[in-house]
């Protein structure tokens, strides 16, 4: 004779104290990820006020308040949507097309026998020998910063979409022959949803590279963004500039990889449904 399974019930007295437990790991993990930020920033003040460190080669931490409201108070607005609207849009060029060359080569024996080899060898071309040529084909416009930044999303996009749709459970395809699910079908059905994982970190690791591109083509060739205020910053001999600067890309990096992150777990959500 089997007995129904009865569920344990929590008294009301307990709840608080459970609930506040289980905010702890949180606590703890933002306690952690802060401590050595404050300790450097700490340093770094005690280093300046104590005549260690002159404030001409490193401004104290208590005085970059200043030099941000003096900023905002000027063009600093323009500079980071400048960067921010080159980053998205070279970024968005550079993904749709790697995604749709990594899906014909992760598909196609010929368009990889054809495509790869190049591919390869383009890849391993460092990002600032790229600079000269397209200054020389397309100037010192904005075409010429978008197209790098499109060059900086596109290989780990390409790569890890081509290593994840190559990696595929060929079980899964099996499945699909046995349904005799058309050849689009399979791809959409079977090939992508199976590979966007891997889809999802090359993203991810495209858009972070999209914003190092950005920079290395804003030092040399802009007149506005975080770049230019990063150029500006050491002719001008002001470092205060040069450290917000840095401080502005780490936050921008920081916020659209979150974006990126929780995107991937919106479109993967499937996963948690298999794990229960």
């Amino acid at each position: 004779m089997t007995h129904p399974q009865v569920t344990p019930k929590v008294p009301t007295s307990l709840k608080p104290k459970i609930e506040s437990e289980a905010s702890r790991p949180k606590l703890s993990t933002w306690a952690k990820a802060l401590t050595i930020p404050v300790l450097v920033l700490i340093l770094c003040e005690y280093l300046v006020r104590a005549g260690w460190i002159e404030p001409y080669l490193l401004p104290a931490p208590s005085s970059l308040w200043q030099s941000f409201t003096e900023l905002a108070a000027g063009d600093l607005w323009q500079h980071i949507w400048a960067s921010s609207l080159r980053v998205l849009i070279g970024f968005l060029i550079g993904s749709f097309l790697a995604l749709f060359f990594a899906v014909w080569v992760g598909l196609s024996k010929q368009a990889e026998a054809f495509l790869e080899p190049s591919f390869s060898a383009i890849k391993s071309i460092p990002s600032l020998a790229w600079i000269p040529l397209l200054l020389l084909w397309l100037g010192i416009d904005e075409a010429s910063k978008i197209t790098l930044i499109a060059i900086g999303a596109f290989f780990p996009v390409y790569t890890n979409t081509v290593a994840a749709i190559k990696g595929v459970d060929r079980k899964l395809i099996e499945v699909a022959q046995v349904y005799r699910l058309k050849y689009w079908q399979l791809v959409q059905q079977i090939i992508l949803p199976a590979a966007s994982p891997g889809i999802l970190t090359g993203l991810r690791n495209g858009l972070s590279l999209s914003w190092m591109f950005m920079i290395a083509t804003e030092l040399i060739a802009a007149t506005q963004g975080i770049g230019y205020l990063l150029s500006d910053g050491r002719e001008t001999s002001r470092p205060d500039i040069v450290i917000l600067a840095i401080i502005l890309l780490a936050i921008l990096g920081k916020l659209t990889d979150r974006v990126m992150q929780a995107l991937e777990t919106w479109l993967l959500r499937w996963r948690d449904v298999i794990k229960q």
